[in-house]
Order: structure tokens, then sequence, then C-alpha cells
């Protein structure tokens, strides 16, 4: 026995990508332009071992009486009247607007249980519209791509009470991390050994290598698994200072060196042991922070340095002063051509993937609100404490929290960083991006 989920949503948001990723098969029609959808589109679905019927409908609108719209209107009417659950889908990074809005209200009404999605969640862009979701009274919103496939596991496990218990996830569902593809990007400046390491890991030649800068120029993929983790390594080529790029292959290269960061799960930044960190190190360093991926830095050619303290000073050094707003980073000296401390790598790419999709609950999260506030009040404004209220995660990959406060404006950076820096002592949340937000209002889930 199977249950019925139908996507919903205002037009171009996502519905059919989501369909089609649902589906595993490109049925549905996917452009930019809004209203390509027009009919009821029925397939079957399926996350790991959930199975259900999936339907995609026309974009939500205000319509006319009569005519094409009313009509694609009425058969999301009758798409949701026979589900079992509707997925509320927005877009994420342009956030919510005004008709979004219009029909979660409507939505709520009908008696067919409806989860909100935010969809593209890939990049950073998305955290402010996941926010600002909340505000629908819907709980909170899944953070999916669609196109990237990222979420897919968090989905199918909002899905399972909806379904029979014979389709709940078994030992090979996907929502097990073990059983997950990490897609690891491995990125630097020209000639610093990305390559050589890749041929390293998979014990094989299976990119071009050379003592020359520039030799990689596409971003290739390579699927591989390390005790039986599968993983999608990503070779890029080199990244050097804007200002230097007047190829239009290498601007082309760059381009997808960037891609292959925001795309990626875990980044490793190859860096050169006799030039640990310069100016173009930190720079991608930085990139790969603001777009939330989880960050491991590999200090490559370690066999022919020739000062092992002086170089773990200055690398200690550098990022302690260059990049404090995520301690902790994980390092690991290598070498490439030699095969040296790899394992070493690998077991830091994996503990910090596991740190990037840690979940706290909001329990644990308001007990120790509750207990750093009394430890360090936060400051007056205008005659009063500034009230902290309540705090939930609201997504993972990375850590994300929301914090109501009664005078966001009046809550200083640094008591920000208090905060966030208790986040990471007490929940083991060191070396990856950790993102506070603070919003004005009340607890949202009080009764």
């Amino acid at each position: 026995m199977s249950f019925t989920v139908a996507i919903v949503g205002r037009p171009n948001v996502g519905k059919s990508t989501l369909f089609n990723r649902l589906v595993g098969k490109r049925e549905a029609l996917v452009d930019d332009r809004p209203g390509v959808t027009r009919d009821r589109r029925m397939g079957e679905g399926r996350i790991g071992a959930l199975e259900f019927s999936v339907v995609d409908t026309a974009g939500l609108e205000d319509t006319p009486p009569d005519g094409v719209e009313s009509d694609m209107l009425q058969q999301t009417q009758r798409a949701l009247a026979d589900a079992d659950v509707a997925l509320l889908v927005f877009d994420a990074r342009a956030g919510l607007t005004p008709m979004d809005r219009h029909f979660a209200l409507t939505l709520r009404r009908l008696d067919t249980p409806l989860l909100l999605v935010g969809n593209k969640c890939e990049g950073r862009a998305a955290d402010a519209g996941l926010l600002e979701a909340h505000e629908l009274g819907l709980g909170e919103p899944l953070a999916i791509s669609a196109e990237h496939g990222i979420g897919m596991a968090e989905l199918a496990a909002a899905l399972v009470p909806f379904g029979p218990v014979e389709d709940a996830f078994d030992g090979e569902a996907e929502d097990d991390p073990s059983e997950r593809v990490i897609q690891l990007a491995i990125v630097g400046r020209p000639n610093v050994g990305k390559s050589t390491l890749l041929n390293a890991l998979v014990e094989d030649e299976r990119v071009v290598t050379g003592p020359e800068p520039g030799v990689t120029r596409d971003a290739i993929a390579v699927d591989w698994s390390y005790r039986g983790q599968p993983f999608r390594l990503v070779d890029t080529a080199g990244m050097r200072r804007r200002a230097k790029i007047t190829d239009r292959v290498e601007k082309l290269s760059t381009g997808d060196a960037l891609n292959a960061i925001r795309l990626a799960q875990v980044v490793v930044l190859v860096l050169d042991g006799d030039a640990i960190l310069d100016k173009q190190d930190l720079t991608i360093a930085r990139h790969v922070i603001d777009e939330g991926r989880a960050l491991v830095i590999a200090v490559n050619k370690w066999d022919v340095v020739k000062d092992h303290q002086a170089a773990l000073r200055r690398l200690t050094d550098r990022l302690q002063t260059s990049l404090p707003q995520v301690r902790g980073i994980p390092t690991v000296t290598l070498s490439a051509l030699k095969r040296q401390r790899l394992d070493k790598l690998l077991d830091a790419v994996l503990s910090i993937y596991e740190t990037w999709n840690a979940r706290i609950s909001t329990g644990r999260l308001n007990r120790w609100l509750e207990g750093v506030t009394e430890a360090h009040p936060p400051p007056m404004s205008k005659g009063r404490r500034v009230r902290l209220r309540y705090m939930t995660q609201v997504k993972a990959r990375p850590p994300t929290f929301a914090l109501w406060v009664s005078q966001p404006d009046a809550l200083a950076d640094s008591y920000i960083r208090y905060l966030a820096n208790g986040l990471r002592d007490t929940f083991d949340l060191d070396g990856v991006p950790l993102r506070l937000f603070s919003r004005k209002g009340k607890n949202p889930y009080a009764d």
C-alpha cells in the first residue's frame, strides 16, 4: 500500500524539478518561465526505501473565474483533495512573497496535512528565506535543493509518518549518513598538488598531472569509496587572484571551481608546504566558509618542508587572525606524491562532515540558552534588559540557529559571538561555519 504526495506552490519555485527528482527521471518540463506546468502529472516516487505516488501541479496563483488558469487551479485543488500529504514549496533564495503567504493561509484551512519545503537551498543565500518562513506557522521548513538532490533524506524522514510502516527506512536507507555520497571538492592555487592528491586517493592516474601550473582545466568528478563510505571527488583547476586572470579558458575554469565549491559538502583546500596560507589561499578559504561548506586544510609537500614547527606556527597564526569566525578548522600535513598521511586527511573529512550535519534538539538548545544568559546576561537597552525568548535550529549543513529576541538591534555583535562560541563549546561544533540569526518577536511555537 502506498500513499500520495502532492507538490504545490506558486509558479517557478521548482515544483517540477522536485517531481523529476522524486520519480528519478525527467518527466515534467522544467523552464525558468512560470506557468509551464498546466496539468496534474503523476508518477511513482522513491527516496531510499520509501515509496509513494507523487503529483506535480500547476503553480498556485490568483486566477480569473474562467479560462485556462481557472482550469489549472481546479486541477491543483483536486490533487490536494486526493493527497495524503502536500508539500508547499517556496523559493528559499527569493524569500517569501505575498503570494506564498496568501496560499499558506489558504492551505492551512484544508484537511490535507501540509509540509513546508524551502527549495534552492544549495548556498548561503537561502538562509534568510528559511528563517523568514517560520512566520507562516507551518513548523520548521525542510531545506532542500531539488536540482542538486540536497535534503532528500530529511524530506523522506518527514514523509514517513504518512506512509505504511513497511515503507519506513531500513538499514540501507538514504537517511543513514554512512550511505550518503559525500561530495568532496579539492581546491587551491595552481600547482599545489590537487590532481596528484586525487590520483593518490583513488590509487590510479585518473587525472593528468605535471610540474607546470594550469594542467587541470575542467572540474573532474570521480566516484570512489573509503572504508565503505561513498565519495564523489572533484578535482578543480587552480584558482589565481582575479586580477591576474586574463585568459578566457582560465576564467571558465575558475568558474567551474567556484561551482564545485557551491555544490560540495566538504572542501579540501590544498596548500603548498613552502607557501602556507598566502592571500589567495585565505580568499579561497573565506569563499568556502561563506558558501557554508565544511573545510579541511591539507598542507601538501610536507616531506620537503625544512622547518615543520615554524610552518605549523605560521599556519596556526594565520588561521586565528584571518579566519576567526570559524575556529578549529582541521588541518592535516601530508605528501600526495608519496601517499603519506592520506588516511589522516580522510578521517578529518569524515569527522567534519558529521559535525556539519549536526542537529540539536530545541529542548537542549533552550536549556543551554537559559544557562548562558544567567552566567552572562544580555545588555540593557532603553532601561530594560534585552530578553532572549527562544532558540531553535533552523537547519543543518551548516548548523544554523534562530534566536527570538525582544530587541534584536540592541544585541551587540560581541554578545552574538559569545553565544556562537558557547554553542561551539557545548555542542562540539568547532571547525564548521555556524550561523546565528536574531529575530524580533515572541516564541513562534508558543500557544
